[in-house]
């Protein structure tokens, strides 16, 4: 088993920034981030696979949100810059032990409880 805990989520301006980061209780192979507005479905928005070294970004947040991990301390960051309304939703931490297929809800196993973002304009 895996715990994540997620913070950092917060309330900013419109072209504001944040910094979310996800602590896991113990080293897993890849991590993402997915978030969830009020009615709509979870999406994928980072992930991180670090055997192989890959990185993915859902198209709306490239060049604006940055994944990065702290191995060493089981961390995964999001960098998330230039932030707009449309990025406000329920931000949540994800982990596998192996290599999940590029935002596939059903390759998580392990999940954060979520921190809450919300932008305003």
């Amino acid at each position: 088993q895996v715990q994540l805990v997620e913070s950092g989520g917060g309330s900013v301006q419109a072209g504001g920034s944040l910094r979310l980061s996800c602590a896991a209780s113990r080293y897993t192979s890849c991590m993402a981030w997915f978030r969830q507005a009020p009615g709509k479905e979870r999406e994928g928005v980072a992930q991180s696979h670090t055997a192989s070294g890959s990185t993915y970004y859902v198209d709306s947040v490239k060049g604006r949100f940055t994944i990065s991990r702290d191995t060493a301390k089981n961390t995964v960051y999001l960098q998330m810059d230039t932030l707009k309304p449309e990025d406000t939703a329920m931000y949540y931490c994800a982990a596998s032990f192996t290599y999940a297929r590029p935002f596939k809800i059903d390759d998580y196993p392990f999940w954060g409880q979520g921190t809450q973002v919300t932008v305003s304009s």
